[in-house]
């Protein structure tokens, strides 16, 4: 059995998925599996990725899925993975030639270790250039929670986690007529039993794409509220500070707003909070409606 799995989430995104598959191939490290999670695509995805797995330069497994959104693809990539450790290497990026050298050498400093969910290093832009900023040098374990809210690290980065964790945890939730559920979930669920090992490495490479969730977050959260007002509620419950705790209130408000759920307060899990959080909630839902309508 193969060490690590990349597993890809992809929709429609033949046009650039070679530049994830050339990556793979330029790996030091042959120690993985690529697992291709196919959201429903209906372009020639399936051809071309057929056409790899007969070139045979890398262990390839394919999987065809109804469209359901990103999440519901990190839900069928979990119950696929059979190999120790896991890393999702979304459609539009790829990975540094030496990411899965960098990964298994740091895993086996870890892999003993219970307490320690994986490994968390940096993402580049295509230029090589971080994203963001890097993890406090001295750090020998945290949480990603921590990360961004006690020592204050800024842009995306890049979790390994260890299969059997992740297991433990139960899938992202789907929602009628939604395809989206923001994937800090899970991560904050692991936050609260394990640790993360840091690494100032880089092991992937990010290409915003205009067709992207990142860049086009606004819009995703007016189609999807329910998925959004879920993942606040759960912040509200899991987060340590109060301020986050606030922030995710105000967020809960403008969703509910969006489906309208006027039992918001009733049914959130920090109802004076929620109360508080009305009146920018309130300015929030319209904000986004102006950004959203207006096509910015």
């Amino acid at each position: 059995m193969k060490t690590i799995t990349v597993f890809t989430p992809t929709y429609n995104r033949a046009y650039c998925l070679d530049k994830c598959y050339n990556s793979l191939v330029n790996q030091t490290n042959k120690d993985f599996i690529w697992l291709i999670i196919d959201d429903g695509s209906t372009d020639n995805t399936k051809a071309l990725v057929e056409g790899w797995i007969n070139e045979s330069k890398i262990s390839i497994k394919y999987h065809y899925k109804s469209n359901g959104g990103m999440h519901t693809g990190h839900n069928s990539a979990y119950a696929l993975v059979e190999t120790p450790l896991n890393v999702c290497i979304d459609s539009d990026d790829y990975m540094p030639d030496n990411a899965i050298e960098i990964i298994l050498k740091n895993w086996e400093k870890i892999k003993d270790k219970p307490n320690y969910a994986g490994i968390v290093g940096l993402d580049a832009d295509p230029d090589g250039n971080i994203i963001g900023t890097k993890i406090p040098e001295e750090l020998k374990e945290t949480t990603l929670y921590d990360v961004y809210n006690k020592y204050k690290v800024t842009g995306d980065k890049k979790l390994v986690l260890r299969t059997d964790v992740v297991k433990r945890y139960p899938p992202y939730p789907t929602f009628s007529g939604e395809r989206f559920v923001p994937l800090g979930y899970l991560y904050l669920l692991i936050d609260q039993d394990f640790v993360l090992f840091p690494i100032n490495e880089i092991l992937c490479n990010v290409e915003y794409m205009t067709d992207g969730s990142s860049l086009n977050i606004l819009k995703q959260y007016r189609r999807h509220p329910r998925g959004f007002a879920f993942s606040r509620k759960e912040r509200m419950k899991l987060s340590k500070s109060l301020k986050v705790k606030f922030k995710n209130a105000i967020h809960y408000v403008s969703s509910s707003i969006f489906i309208k759920n006027w039992k918001f307060i009733s049914e959130s899990p920090s109802k004076l909070l929620t109360i508080l959080a009305i009146p920018s909630g309130i300015l929030l839902n319209i904000y986004i409606r102006f950004k959203t309508n207006s096509g910015t």
